[in-house]
């Protein structure tokens, strides 16, 4: 069975409380239990992961190949416009990994409007709420299932 990692950033775990005029009332609870019914009709096997510190998410995609991963779906979060080492490891692992926003980043403030991360990436969603992180696992399934 095929692995995709799912990895949300800093201050995800706030989802349902935090600025529900930007990011909703869904909760981090709620989207992971959306992905994991969508990957077992997949059958694909689902690892998600949040961490708030840019060190743990660089060593968890750093040891992806390593663990089998077969494809990385990432919320950096605010890591979107500062982190090179998200990037680097993104860059080095070269496991196929979409970029997902709950916002449109591109209607938001000028400073999240520039993503360090896409250019490593497949491709980048955003704007859609948590359906987001179905559509960049949706693209991850049929990133894996071509290659």
């Amino acid at each position: 069975m095929k692995k995709i990692l799912v990895i949300h950033g800093p201050n995800l775990h706030l989802l349902g409380t935090r600025e529900q005029q930007v990011y909703g009332s869904t909760t981090l609870d709620e989207i992971n239990g959306m992905l994991k019914k969508f990957a077992d009709q997949e059958k694909v096997e689902l690892i998600c992961f949040q961490s708030n510190h840019e060190g743990e998410i660089v060593d968890l995609i750093g040891k992806s190949k390593k663990d089998n991963i077969a494809a990385i779906v990432i919320n950096p979060a605010a890591y979107t416009h500062t982190s090179v080492a998200i990037r680097d490891a993104i860059a080095a692992v070269a496991v196929p990994t979409i970029e997902i926003h709950l916002s449109n980043i591109y209607a938001r403030e000028e400073f999240r409007q520039h993503s360090l991360i896409s250019p490593v990436c497949y491709g980048q969603i955003s704007g859609f709420g948590p359906e987001s992180y179905v559509l960049g696992l949706k693209a991850a399934i049929n990133i894996i299932k071509s290659i």
